[in-house]
């Protein structure tokens, strides 16, 4: 992509959570001296690709295939003094991961680790399966036997060598290739097989659920209600199926399309406690020193209000397209520059149009000083033309690689966008005597680009970015990557081409192909074929178990700069990063991908269970939780019940009985035996492991 450039990013001063199981409520280790976020000199690029899934889990010991450079790793990083990517301390032995509890205590049935793997360890999921596979990979992690490589077929299918960018298709991924290209594994063969197949549309979302029978092989609940939720939120509470059921589903997702009229949560309102928020680019500019001795960080706050939205924001279904538009439209928070504008690029650009028009999202991007900086556009004249934004335009932001562009469409685009940058106030500005004068001619678009005037020559851009914004192989990426998001892994081309039909008709709008997606049987059909990314999974535990805003009584606030809510959203923000999966975290242009098989790694996934252990005891006093014997109103008095009740509660269904005498081992008792409220001590674990269970890794 772009010519192989990186944006740079800035060095980092982040630090993450020590690996301590249970601290005070600092435990994440902020920084104590943030470093300024002055953005006037570059700095060299630092600390790689966001953790991934090890590739051999998908391609096996031959990885990479031939002629393909390895990738970065996916899973988790330990984030040390020096930030991501940088050597970290020497950890004590046994403060790694995993950390779940003592185990196989003496007498205990079941060891609570083993428990844990088996309910829901897996770094190979047919999503929806009857059961979760273990890997040999995640057996040997916890000492039953030794990692042995899973050998699978290499071939990928992500274009060749050939392909428009001259570049091995490794090194080029769009948001929708890099997924195709991970589905192209032994476990992404297996997803395909398990994915519902064909459909047809249905005057409303309540008739197609009411239509649509579930025929995929899964563990959950086949209650379009659920469903409804799980897809288009970030996690089911009762209160969402409270108002799904009171409302009824045609009403709740006309209510949850209009998110103007949903009033802001308490958190929202809260969100008043980052002060870096309520500043636009020239002030953040202007205030640079000042804001600098405060310790505040810009482009760390923004990410932090985007957790708090994603937890606690009762729009839920614009939140989650905005998390899909921070991957397919992606403009990384940590570029140099992203500490003054990448915040306005999150509110003018992506939030802006998150319902609306794509056309006018990429036209709005095309003009903002965070795009123009983040790909070198700012630095692209007639006489020194730079290609990064003119490629990206094509490869990631519209047609695709395989769109149909050609290399001479990237340089006639280059072209035809030089003269656009930024003014010394930091402010969009065309610059007329930088503009390359000419006909061009990209993908059927043509403009004889003759005039010298700064208005017709802008307003020629404009066109040639509205016109690959509507171009059918635009219509179609857009289409692939929202039923991958919303549906399946593999989604179904009926649903595609319907999408796409639906996105030319309307112009590039995007209610009605969400809309149109509702109302299709694929969507209700397609129960348990999405897994959360890690960042999905920590957000919808904190909102499984309603973690209040407001912090602790036991909060003892010794940051004198920072609330207890600026505080908590930042450890929570740490965790994150420290999980490899965070707002606009990817640092290339490619965004983040969005199938399972991307993000296969035990170490993540015992992370998250660990961190679900600390929310579950309250460890982060900065925010108000409730105790784990309180999440049952009137638990019952025998084990086996009180596992239905509470699993009914976390995660709105009963388990398996497989996974609920798992469960029972973990507290080492059997279904018959009495308890009390708090599972005679054990609530804590027995909360866990539910939330380790697939009917919470699963979406």
């Amino acid at each position: 992509m772009a010519d192989q450039n990186v944006p740079p990013r800035r060095p980092r001063d982040d630090r993450g959570w020590d690996g301590r199981q249970h601290h005070n409520a600092d435990g994440y280790g902020d920084p104590n001296t943030p470093a300024p976020y002055g953005y006037d000199s570059p700095h060299p690029y630092q600390g790689g690709y966001p953790a991934q899934a090890d590739p051999r889990e998908q391609y096996g010991e031959a990885y990479p295939p031939a002629g393909h450079p390895a990738p970065a790793p996916r899973g988790p990083q330990w984030v040390g003094p020096e930030g991501l990517g940088r050597p970290a301390p020497a950890r004590p032995a046994g403060s790694g991961l995993p950390t779940l509890d003592d185990d196989d205590e003496p007498g205990r049935k079941v060891g609570r680790r083993k428990a844990m793997v088996a309910l829901g360890g897996t770094a190979a999921v047919v999503a929806g399966g009857a059961a979760l596979a273990m890997t040999p990979q995640i057996r040997g992690l916890f000492g039953d036997e030794a990692a042995a490589g899973d050998a699978t077929g290499s071939t990928v299918t992500d274009g060749t060598a050939a392909r428009p960018s001259g570049q091995q298709p490794s090194t080029v991924r769009t948001y929708t290739e890099q997924n195709e290209s991970y589905m192209g594994s032994r476990a992404g063969e297996a997803l395909k097989k398990n994915a519902p197949a064909g459909g047809r549309s249905f005057s409303g979302p309540a008739a197609a659920a009411a239509a649509t029978q579930v025929t995929v092989k899964t563990v959950l609940a086949k209650d379009p209600i659920l469903h409804l939720a799980r897809r288009t939120t970030f996690g089911p509470t009762p209160a969402v199926i409270a108002d799904i059921k009171n409302q009824g589903i045609d009403a709740w997702i006309r209510a949850q399309m209009d998110p103007e009229k949903i009033a802001p949560s308490k958190a929202e309102l809260k969100l008043a406690e980052l002060p870096t928020q309520k500043l636009n680019a020239q002030q953040l500019r202007a205030q640079r020193d000042q804001l600098n001795e405060q310790g505040a960080q810009p482009e760390r706050e923004m990410i932090d209000a985007t957790i708090a939205r994603q937890i606690w924001s009762k729009r839920q279904l614009f939140e989650v397209m905005v998390d899909f538009w921070n991957d397919f439209l992606h403009v990384a928070a940590d570029f140099d520059g992203g500490e003054v504008y990448r915040n306005s690029f999150d509110q003018d650009v992506v939030r802006k149009y998150a319902l609306g028009s794509y056309p006018e999202m990429l036209v709005a991007a095309n003009k903002h000083p965070a795009l123009l900086i983040y790909l070198n556009q700012k630095d692209s004249r007639k006489d020194a033309i730079n290609e990064n934004l003119a490629r990206e335009n094509l490869e990631l932001y519209s047609v695709g690689v395989d769109g149909g562009y050609k290399e001479p469409d990237v340089r006639q685009a280059a072209m035809l966008q030089t003269g656009r940058g930024i003014d010394k106030d930091g402010k969009y500005v065309f610059k007329p005597e930088q503009h390359y004068v000419g006909k061009v001619k990209i993908l059927g678009f043509t403009h004889a680009n003759n005039s010298t005037d700064p208005k017709k020559a802008d307003a020629a851009i404009d066109a040639y970015i509205t016109y690959i914004a509507l171009h059918p192989s635009t219509a179609k990426y857009v289409a692939q990557s929202l039923a991958t998001r919303f549906v399946s892994d593999t989604p179904p081309k009926s649903l595609v081409d319907r999408l796409a039909k639906i996105y030319i008709t309307n112009n590039g709008l995007i209610k009605p192909v969400l809309m149109a997606m509702f109302c299709s049987s694929e969507f209700w059909a397609g129960v348990g074929q999405k897994v959360r990314r890690p960042m999905e999974y920590l957000v919808a535990t904190y909102r499984t178990l309603g973690v209040s805003p407001d912090a602790s009584p036991k909060h003892n606030n010794g940051d004198s700069k920072r609330t207890p809510y600026a505080r908590g959203l930042r450890q929570i923000h740490d965790k994150l990063r420290e999980l490899g999966h965070y707002p606009m975290g990817h640092p290339t242009p490619d965004g983040y991908p969005d199938v399972y098989v991307a993000w296969t790694s035990a170490g993540t996934m015992v992370n998250g269970w660990n961190e679900a252990g600390e929310v579950l005891a309250g460890y982060r006093t900065t925010f108000t939780y409730t105790p784990p014997e309180k999440l049952v109103a009137k638990p019952p008095a025998t084990a086996g019940a009180y596992v239905d009740a509470l699993s009914q509660r976390l995660v709105g269904q009963k388990l398996s009985t497989r996974e609920k005498n798992l469960i029972l081992g973990v507290a080492g008792v059997p279904a018959t035996a009495k308890v009390d409220a708090t599972f005679n001590g054990a609530i804590t674990a027995v909360a866990r492991a539910i939330l380790a269970s697939p009917q919470h890794h699963l979406r």
